[in-house]
Formats: C-alpha cells, sequence, structure tokens
C-alpha cells in the first residue's frame, strides 16, 4: 500500500513539473539543451525584458550594476547584480572601466549564472559603461568555461556622440576573440525603416521586435522537430571557431505572391550594414504549412548557397506547421561575414610587403651589381677631367710619376733576396 501512494504522489508531481515547464511530454528529448540569453548593461536588460514574452524553452537574465533598474525587470527574466561594491548599487555612466572593474571582481559570482548552461548569447547596447566594459568580462569567462558564446550587439546612434561610438567599437573588438560568433546591429540603420519623426522609444521597440522574432526563429529551430530535422549539434557545428561575424535573421512572407522576393528579404535585413555574403558557414531552416512544395524550398535553398558561396559549410531544415497558412517562414543564421567598416583587415608593414614581392632572378642581380660599380667609375673619370693644372704643375706631376716608375723598375730587377731586406729596412 505505502508504495501505491508514493507513485501516486510522483505522478502528480511529474504532471505539475510538466504544466509549469515550457516543454511539452513530447519536447523531453530535446530539453536537456540548456540555453540562457543575458541582457548585460541598462540597454541590454530593457531588450531581454522586451522579447522574454515571446520566446519560449530558454531562461533569461538581466545583468546589471544599477540597483534601481533591476527592480523594474519582472516575468520570466532573472535580475543579476554585480558590482555593488565599486558602483555602490547605481549604473556607471559612460565609464567603461568601472563596468568592466565591476565585473571583474565579480568573476565567481559569474560563472554561476553560466554553469550547467550549453550556450550563452549575451545582448547588450554597446557604447555605455556597463555593456561595454562588462560584456569583454562575460564573454571571457564563458570561453574559459567551455560554454558556447553568441553576442548579439547594438551600435549608438550618430546622434549620441563620436565618444560613445568608439566606447562601442573598443569594446567590440576587445570581445570579440572570446565569442564564437557575433552579431552587429547599428541603431542608425533604424531610420531606413521608419520616420525620423518615430518617437525613441517606438523605434528602439522595433529594433527589439526584430530581435526578438530572429532568436524565436533559431530557437524554435533548434528544439523542434522537422522533416529534416535541425538540432544543437548543427547549430555548435556552425558556430565553431573564434570571433566571427554573424548574420541572423527571420522572414515571414506569402508563398503564393512573394515568392520570388523571398531569398532578398531574409538575405538583406535593413537593420544590419552587412549581408550573407562570404560567409563560410550557414544555418537555414523553412517552415510552410503541408502544401509547403519541393520547388519552392530548391528555390530559397539555392539563393541562399549562391549568395554565401560554394565552399560554404551549409546545414538546412525543413518544418511543417499547419498553423502557418499559406506563409512560409525563413531562419537564417549565417557566420563568417565580412565588414570592413567593423572589423577592417589589418595593413601590411612595408617589411610585410617587402617579403611578399616575387624574388628577383640571378641574371637580373649580376646585371644590377656591374651596372652600379660602373657609373661610379664613369662619374670618377668625369671629376678628374673637370680638375685644371696649370703648366708647372703638370711638369712636376710628370717627373713624379716618371720617378716612381724608374725606383720600380730597380726594384724588380733586384733579386727576391734583396727586395726583401731593401723593403725591411
Amino acid at each position: 500500500m505505502p508504495t501505491k501512494k508514493r507513485s501516486k504522489k510522483s505522478s502528480v508531481k511529474q504532471k505539475e513539473k510538466e504544466l509549469n515547464s515550457n516543454f511539452s511530454p513530447l519536447d523531453r528529448s530535446t530539453s536537456n539543451t540548456k540555453i540562457r540569453i543575458i541582457g548585460i548593461g541598462g540597454g541590454g536588460c530593457s531588450i531581454v525584458k522586451e522579447i522574454s514574452t515571446n520566446i519560449k524553452r530558454v531562461s533569461f537574465v538581466a545583468a546589471n550594476t544599477d540597483k534601481r533598474a533591476l527592480k523594474e525587470i519582472r516575468g520570466k527574466v532573472r535580475p543579476f547584480q554585480f558590482g555593488e561594491k565599486v558602483t555602490g548599487g547605481f549604473g556607471t555612466g559612460m565609464n567603461s572601466e568601472l563596468g568592466r572593474e565591476a565585473a571583474n571582481i565579480e568573476k565567481e559570482k559569474i560563472k554561476k549564472l553560466m554553469e550547467g548552461q550549453d550556450m550563452c548569447i549575451f545582448v547588450s547596447c554597446l557604447g555605455g559603461g556597463t555593456g561595454a566594459g562588462a560584456v569583454p568580462v562575460f564573454a571571457k569567462i564563458a570561453k574559459e568555461m567551455g560554454v558556447i558564446a553568441y553576442g548579439i550587439f547594438t551600435l549608438p546612434f550618430k546622434f549620441e556622440g563620436v565618444k560613445k561610438n568608439e566606447i562601442a567599437l573598443e569594446a567590440l573588438a576587445e570581445a570579440k576573440n572570446n565569442l564564437n560568433a557575433i552579431s552587429v546591429l547599428p541603431n542608425e540603420n533604424i531610420f531606413k525603416v521608419i520616420d525620423k519623426k518615430t518617437p525613441l522609444k517606438e523605434a528602439l521597440s522595433i529594433i527589439n521586435r526584430n530581435l526578438s522574432k530572429s532568436l524565436e526563429g533559431l530557437i524554435e529551430t533548434i528544439y523542434g522537430s522537422g522533416l529534416i530535422n535541425i538540432d544543437f549539434a548543427d547549430l555548435k557545428t556552425i558556430l565553431d571557431g573564434r570571433g566571427r561575424l554573424a548574420y541572423l535573421n527571420t522572414a515571414e512572407f506569402d508563398a503564393t505572391k512573394e515568392i520570388d522576393d523571398a531569398i532578398k528579404k531574409v538575405t538583406h535585413s535593413l537593420f544590419y550594414s552587412y549581408g550573407i555574403e562570404g560567409a563560410n558557414s550557414v544555418l537555414s531552416n523553412i517552415t510552410g504549412s503541408g502544401n509547403l512544395g519541393l520547388k519552392d524550398v530548391s528555390f530559397i535553398s539555392e539563393g541562399i548557397t549562391n549568395l554565401a558561396g560554394k565552399n560554404s559549410k551549409i546545414i538546412f531544415g525543413i518544418s511543417q506547421d499547419a498553423k502557418i497558412g499559406n506563409k512560409i517562414r525563413i531562419t537564417l543564421l549565417a557566420v563568417g561575414c565580412q565588414s570592413e567598416e567593423l572589423f577592417p583587415k589589418e595593413k601590411k608593414t612595408i617589411k610585410e610587403k617587402e617579403t611578399i614581392k616575387p624574388p628577383v632572378k640571378k641574371t637580373e642581380r649580376i646585371v644590377k651589381k656591374r651596372v652600379k660599380p660602373m657609373k661610379k667609375e664613369k662619374q670618377q673619370e668625369k671629376v678628374d677631367i673637370k680638375i685644371r693644372r696649370n703648366a708647372l704643375e703638370v711638369k712636376k706631376a710628370i717627373e713624379e710619376v716618371e720617378k716612381e716608375i724608374m725606383e720600380n723598375e730597380d726594384k724588380w730587377e733586384t733579386p727576391a733576396f734583396l727586395r726583401r731586406s731593401i723593403n725591411n729596412n
């Protein structure tokens, strides 16, 4: 009898867990993968707070030094305060050094935040003190712990000043090599989407909604099942490496009208200042209803492949969703993109340029060596000719030369053993 009671209690607890969990019983096989999205700094926390309402199956953290700002964090987002000893519980302004110090003294606390996670996605608005200063520290800790780290960052508006943009780019460069991939969305690009009269809060919300859809599409791709399935192992393959620029976008369109524009819509987002051209790793998932045609799938897949490049590592997935109707949704993650504006190629030094010059042939070297002495001799002869002497000087010079010749003749006519004795004397 006692065993039956225990079994009933355990079954009740199991049902309660399933109700409280974001995963259905059918999803249990994929629930072992743990992904955490961490907003760093005031801007990053605001983004995470907004996108958490739409994205399921992952955990959310808002990390900030500002204690008062964290009090506004509610719902599924866990507040995480750090650096109180340095900041006194306030923000860091534009002092990125203070933000770095605040994170450095809390390394053990930050490690616990990432423990047990398979992947951490860092979201931050670079340019301020906390985000720009702490992001490189969070990234380095993730690398040391072996956690896959993907950074999604925004850059300041132009009206925020040159200094703020410099701080943002410095933080980006510092964090780069400790992250597996980085997506960069300049805030200034919002003006390509909206009118300049749009209120700032609404404009920022549009950026957040776009990011939310992209992340939601990626999460659904990883955890969902499909006709051609994509899982976390595929994502790890695409993200393998360090410091590579990534492009993440999800686009939805009418399959009956917009199929020809589908590729352009997903590969050329106005929120980015770069595209997928040159990417060496691509993960793409196409979602449609039961009427999704093979011809459409082939058209979209080939279009993406041609843009990325034939030598790219490409993983495609196909899934069905009856709720989508006549629409098709494409989620695209391209890694290894190029942007001279964000990450300019290092200029070669003079020495490096000299080393890559084609070797000079031996014949060319010989000619050069022979020509140079000949030129000097000719120049010397010309100089001698130009020197003018009077008659007395010429006569004296001739007599000295004749005297020297006579002495040499006498000397060389003398036997060798006598010449040695003369020279020694």
